[in-house]
């Protein structure tokens, strides 16, 4: 392997890292009890294989609000609970990318072994946050024929489109299903050129 390729390859996954774990989802909403008061103090729990640590915590506030954030993409299961009311259990929450699921949930008295378990479709709005996001998941890349560099994989966003640089079999040319093999090249985005930078 080529030094200028290793410098390359090593810049490209300081860029990468950072920005995938970065882009974390979270679970949000509010508990209420069944007049419809809110309810502080019930812990929240979300488990999903995806967590290292299997099922992660929180409480609600005053104002009966919870946020779990830093969650990886999963499927993940929210239970609640509080002393002398029953579990509410809601399953099959998924998560991707950045995207924040709200999920909440109506607390009844009951005894603390009755667990009432809620099935329904993961929240596709996400009401917490205005970004505008697409995931580029494993199966898309898999099932689209293509380099498997930075920028192989860049130009299949809507907008980015390569602007110049080194590839194996040509300079400066867009990959069409990996006919450029491992392209080196500069990126640019909506008509933008690959040196552009945000101005200091």
């Amino acid at each position: 392997m080529r030094p200028w390729f290793r410098i390359l390859f090593a810049l490209g996954s300081i860029i990468i890292i950072p920005s995938a774990a970065y882009a974390q989802g979270s679970i949000a909403g509010i508990v209420k009890d069944a007049s419809g008061a809110v309810l502080p103090g019930v812990t929240v729990e979300a488990s999903s294989p995806a967590l290292i640590e299997k099922t992660r915590s929180v409480v609600t506030d005053g104002t009966g609000q919870y946020r779990i954030v830093d969650l990886r993409p999963g499927t993940y299961t929210v239970i609640f609970a509080l002393p002398g009311f029953s579990t509410v259990k809601r399953e099959g929450i998924g998560l991707s990318g950045s995207f924040t699921a709200t999920v909440n949930a109506d607390l009844r008295v009951g005894a603390v072994e009755e667990t009432i378990t809620v099935s329904g479709e993961t929240p596709i709005v996400d009401i917490q946050s205005t970004t505008r996001q697409q995931v580029l998941d494993h199966a898309v890349i898999d099932a689209i024929p293509s380099g498997r560099l930075i920028q192989n994989l860049g130009v299949l966003l809507p907008g980015v489109s390569v602007s110049g640089g080194l590839t194996l079999n040509g300079v400066g040319t867009q990959d069409v299903g990996g006919s450029s093999g491992n392209a080196v090249s500069q990126l640019a985005s909506h008509g933008g050129r690959g040196l552009d930078r945000e101005p200091r």
